[in-house]
């Protein structure tokens, strides 16, 4: 789905063209169709950053007019690439901003669910995966999660997200580059889950093969200022007790 886009947009089309061309092919999954919007397949159709009326929320207008405001910039190509590839999480993420706005107004400051939401649209990612490399992860125990556990990365899915760190993958990767992760299906979370920030700080150049400008050692992941220690003394173990820094 993506290459196409991108091949349209290398040869000169504007973002909102090349991925209108791909959206138009693919419809709302079946288990976001409460989700979808109010468009002819549930999915947006992007339209030009000015058609974003003056002081209407961007994500009350999408829930609204089932409009996507898209600059022509690689940020926003990245942003309707994850329409395409996470249709069905990227619905719920805008529905449930859509309903906090509608609830509570447009704030100086978003709130704990509106904040969650974004951060996790912009840099999240979810881990699927054996349960010690879970709790490895929760509990920021960085040698078993990538030395002593390293052969389970094998049977695990990490799933990138957030579109601004698929950018900052692609244009300026480094070894501190941190994802906020899920371990858990984002459709399965309530709004009051979002609103705990349940998610686990993961270096992504950790992950097996992603460093590529030396070897992945143990002084590698020794690095404390990259890979930081658990400040908590009873790590945490689900959604009711999020990961925290």
């Amino acid at each position: 789905m993506g290459a196409p886009v991108a091949q349209g947009w290398g040869q000169g089309q504007p973002v909102a063209q090349a991925l209108n061309a791909a959206l138009a092919t693919q419809s709302a999954p079946a288990q976001a169709s409460a989700d979808a919007l109010p468009s002819p397949n549930g999915l947006p159709l992007c339209v030009p950053q000015s058609s974003l009326p003056p002081g209407e929320a961007y994500e009350a207008f999408i829930r609204r007019t089932g409009h996507l405001p898209t600059r022509d910039n690689r940020h926003d190509l990245f942003n309707g690439l994850m329409w395409l590839h996470q249709p069905a999480w990227k619905l719920r993420l805008n529905r449930l901003q859509a309903e906090a706005i509608a609830h509570q107004g447009v704030q100086t400051r978003r709130g704990p669910l509106r904040d969650a939401l974004t951060l996790f649209d912009e840099n999240g990612a979810v881990l699927q995966g054996p349960a010690p490399l879970l709790a490895a992860l929760r509990e920021r125990r960085w040698h078993d999660l990538f030395v002593i556990h390293r052969a389970l990365w094998r049977e695990a899915r990490f799933t990138l997200v957030g579109h601004a760190l698929l950018d900052s993958l692609c244009t300026s990767p480094r070894k501190g580059l941190t994802a906020h992760v899920l371990l858990a299906d984002p459709l399965s979370l309530s709004a009051q889950d979002w609103a705990q920030k349940p998610f686990c700080p993961l270096p992504v150049m950790g992950l097996p093969g992603w460093w590529t400008e030396g070897e992945q050692d143990e002084a590698f992941y020794a690095d404390a200022t990259v890979f930081r220690p658990s400040a908590r003394s009873h790590p945490p173990t689900g959604i009711a007790h999020p990961c925290r820094s």
